[in-house]
């Protein structure tokens, strides 16, 4: 009996007018290459948030997506419109 755990982002999508980037993790366990487990979790990245701990692909789309621009309006937002 072999058991193994595999964990994948397999869902990485960008939402929202402050392209908010949602990462959802799915890990499976498998008994001798037979599924007995599925789970997933999801966490958000928002513009500004430290990404030292992202995988690649979170990143690339962090550089494409969290704009300068894009950083000040999540600012202003999450400020309640005082800087």
């Amino acid at each position: 009996m072999a058991l193994s755990k595999k964990t994948t982002q397999d869902k990485i999508e960008v939402v929202g007018d402050y392209k908010i980037i949602q990462v959802r993790t799915v890990t499976v366990v498998e008994e001798d290459g037979v599924e007995i487990s599925r789970t997933f979790s999801r966490h958000t990245v928002a513009p500004g948030q430290d990404i030292t701990n992202e995988s690649n692909d979170v990143k690339a789309m962090v550089s494409q997506f969290h704009t300068n621009e894009i950083k000040a309006a999540y600012a202003k937002h999450t400020s309640g419109g005082i800087q």
